[in-house]
């Protein structure tokens, strides 16, 4: 059976690799993704931040806008007061008016002056951040999209490896992907949030894995612990990385049943629900399944708080 692809997870051969083989293939093409997938939704996240900034910094130039149009306005009362009265300045003050006022007015013309001035000066120092801000963000912004287009590209080639290493197995056994039923067994009482997240994790057992999925068909492992917490009412960013930022961190032994726990360099993340098991969506061609936390080297650990 032909078998040569992209990626090199699979060498040429005459006969369809054994299952176990097979298995092994998928599962490494799954991981490359999953960790191409999961830098594909940081930059998505970043490439939002910057979008957002720019929206904010374009707000942020309202007031200074407000203070210019205030101090012209200022200006040209003071320039209409010139061509009808004469001259306003300091020597117009000590021409008009009685000797008792003269300090009063003379402040007065000062502190305007002053005033107009310190609004220029704003408008002008507010102008030449929002410039230079601008370009800035514009810059990161164009950086980001080149990079995501990278990764799409990353992704996409993967996918197809992926593509063809389920037909093989289809062709060569049946069966294309893993199947699974969903959980009929008891679930464990746990008070609070937490339990409310377990629960959730627990009625998505034999839900199909899906990069980019959250819910409610179909769960990748990031959103699957998103999707829980988000049933219990905590936010969390779909995105592995941005889940270990946003989680308290403990030990192992701290362990307790909604906690977090990160494997690969936080290349994948399940949600712990006790007694050494945890449930997650482990990669492409499986489903949401409940199994021990020692499927490999735990990276970390993380608390909803």
């Amino acid at each position: 059976m032909a078998a040569a692809i992209t990626g090199s997870f699979v060498t040429p051969a005459q006969a369809a690799p054994s299952a176990t083989e097979l298995k092994k293939q998928i599962e490494a093409a799954s991981n490359k993704l999953e960790d191409v997938t999961e830098q594909y939704n940081a930059m998505r996240v970043n490439l939002k931040k910057t979008q957002d900034d720019a929206k904010k910094l374009q707000a942020s130039l309202a007031p200074a806008q407000a203070a210019l149009k205030a101090a012209s306005t200022q200006v040209g009362n003071l320039a209409t007061t010139s061509y009808k009265q004469g001259r306003v300045g300091p020597m117009s003050a000590l021409l008009t008016g009685t000797q008792d006022g003269l300090m009063d007015r003379m402040s007065y013309l000062d502190m305007l002056t002053r005033a107009n001035q310190r609004d220029i000066d704003t408008f002008t120092e507010a102008t030449q951040n929002f410039s230079e801000r601008q370009a800035a963000l514009k810059a990161t912004q164009t950086k980001q999209q080149g990079q995501l287009r990278a990764l799409t590209a990353q992704k996409t080639a993967i996918q197809k490896d992926l593509k063809k290493l389920f037909a093989m197995r289809e062709a060569a056994y049946g069966q294309p992907q893993e199947t699974g039923g969903s959980y009929d067994g008891p679930i464990p009482e746990i008070s609070g949030k937490a339990g409310i997240a377990v629960t959730y994790a627990y009625n998505q057992i034999g839900k199909p894995y899906l990069f980019g999925a959250d819910g409610p068909g179909s769960f990748d492992c990031s959103g699957l612990t998103s999707a829980a917490w988000r049933a219990a009412g905590k936010s969390l960013t779909h995105q592995t990385k941005s889940q270990w930022s946003e989680t308290k961190r403990i030990s192992r032994d701290d362990l307790q049943p909604g906690d977090l726990v990160f494997y690969r360099s936080l290349g994948h993340v399940a949600i712990y629900v006790g007694d050494n098991q945890i449930i997650d969506a482990p990669h492409s061609g499986t489903v949401v399944k409940k199994r021990t936390i020692n499927i490999m080297t735990p990276y970390g650990f993380g608390r909803v708080v």
